[in-house]
């Protein structure tokens, strides 16, 4: 049986793990309405954007807390978060000092989590299978 998406999270981008895709869905669905939200506003109250960052903060952890449960290396991956946070938070700084367009941000995050999942994410959640199928 094909797997079915659970919302925004289109189904070439699911990672077969429930909790990982649930919140990959999540940011992705988070993603479209501040696209929406910024459309028709013109802008976004500077604390959407922090709340933003947080949610993928929080995703941040939830993959590293996986991969320590599991007894997976994730150093790279990890490294790769870290990385990818502090430019989120330099955007979303950017953003509120009228120095990165709002719209260009969004529909670049959105490409950027695409390309991230694809990078990194589906090879994570198989190496978590695997943990989980020898133990």
């Amino acid at each position: 049986m094909k797997p079915q998406s659970p919302g925004m999270l289109p189904i070439a981008l699911m990672v077969d793990n429930a909790e990982l895709d649930a919140q990959h869905d999540g940011l992705f669905s988070l993603i479209e309405r501040l696209k929406a939200e910024a459309m028709a506003a013109g802008s976004l109250p500077p604390e959407v954007l922090y709340d933003l960052a947080k949610r993928f903060e929080d995703h941040f952890a939830t993959e590293e807390r996986l991969a320590r449960e599991a007894n997976i290396e994730f150093l790279v991956h990890g490294e790769e978060h870290a990385k990818n946070l502090r430019l989120l938070h330099k955007a979303v700084g950017e953003i509120g000092a009228g120095k990165l367009d709002l719209h260009t941000f969004l529909r670049y995050l959105e490409y950027w989590f695409e390309q991230h999942i694809t990078g990194y994410d589906r090879r994570f959640a198989a190496r978590l299978a695997d943990a989980k199928i020898r133990h």
